[in-house]
């Protein structure tokens, strides 16, 4: 049976809001530092238009049964024809996003310096947490949990007897590391660089690739089946008539 314990004060005082205080801080210092480490680029105009081809061939696909079907084939033509089509992108041209983001020295440095920003804080913060706050109980759940949640919850304690509703000081770390999103987005607003989740995702990743975006929509705008809607408003409009009358 797992045993009921009595937190001191004295951890709450010292261990707990210290702790949080500390995550706080330091989240909102790495949102400054990753600011003045950031470099000031100028857009590729190459990029930016194939981003605003693929915004235009959208809308067109949503927008495709309110235009004739005559005009929508000459558009569809216009973005998605085998020679010179703006959403074709030829076999020749394809550039890998890990050898685009390799062949930039800027883009490089520029993400060597978010991982940077991102991993030493943490490590060195996780490494005073584990140093001086090691073995700490440091709060209590207010309700009850599975076993599930004990490896989550109690890192750093090896107690089976323990209530699993009870939150190690190491866990309280981590809790904290990823579940201080909300706060930061309303202390530094949306677009913040504090996000650890998704800097974490992009570790892996090497940027974006227009080639796919153009060929998948490219795909996606050849298997529209166009469905001229102005022949049937009428009929619309003759059903919502009936409708009110009767």
């Amino acid at each position: 049976m797992a045993e009921d314990l009595v937190l001191d004060g004295a951890i709450r005082d010292w261990v707990l809001i210290p702790l949080s205080v500390v995550m706080v801080l330091i989240g909102v210092l790495r949102y400054f530092v990753s600011k003045l480490m950031r470099s000031s680029q100028l857009p590729d105009a190459k990029i930016l238009k194939e981003g605003q081809v693929i915004i235009r061939a959208r809308n067109l696909r949503a927008a495709a049964n309110f235009i004739p079907a005559k005009s929508f084939r000459a558009r569809r033509a216009y973005y998605s024809n085998e020679e010179n089509g703006l959403l074709h992108v030829p076999k020749g041209q394809t550039q890998n996003a890990q050898a685009q983001m390799f062949s930039d020295p800027n883009m490089a440095m520029d993400m060597m310096k978010k991982n940077l920003s991102m991993i030493i804080p943490q490590t060195l913060t996780f490494a005073w947490v584990n140093f001086f706050f090691s073995g700490f109980v440091a709060a209590k759940i207010p309700f009850p949990l599975t076993q599930r949640f004990r490896s989550m919850l109690q890192n750093g304690i090896d107690l089976s007897t323990v209530d699993v509703s009870y939150v190690s000081s190491r866990s309280w770390y981590f809790l904290n590391l990823f579940g201080l999103r909300g706060l930061f987005s309303l202390i530094l607003g949306e677009e913040n660089a504090t996000d650890d989740t998704a800097r974490m995702m992009q570790m892996g990743g090497f940027g974006f690739d227009p080639t796919k975006s153009l060929s998948a929509e490219k795909d996606s705008l050849d298997i529209v089946q166009h469905e001229w809607a102005l022949p049937k408003f009428e009929q619309r409009a003759e059903a919502v008539l009936k409708k009110f009358v009767s």
